[in-house]
């Protein structure tokens, strides 16, 4: 992860944006007084926050995380968008 301080921050900060979106990672801003923040690209924040949604619920974790292990086991068939709606009558 890529470190910078505040100062360096607020004297670059569209550099410091840039690199968060292009490269895909959180970029730690330390700070002299106050915990550390980290700028994130927008959409790798939601992406988190919805795994976050998703695995907050134990039952829903644990059907997740077992349907995940039966697909690495090679269980399961690949499936559209489309035919998961039609599978699911959506």
């Amino acid at each position: 992860m890529t470190e910078t301080t505040f100062s360096k921050l607020r004297s670059h900060l569209k550099s410091y944006c840039d690199q968060a979106v292009a490269n895909r990672e959180p970029i730690r801003v330390r700070r002299r007084s106050g915990e550390d923040v980290v700028l994130l690209a927008a959409d790798e924040y939601d992406s988190l926050a919805e795994t976050m949604h998703l695995l907050s619920s134990p039952r829903n974790a644990a059907r997740l995380l077992a349907a995940l292990a039966e697909a690495r086991r090679g269980k399961g068939k690949p499936m559209t968008l489309e035919q998961l709606r039609a599978a699911l009558h959506l």
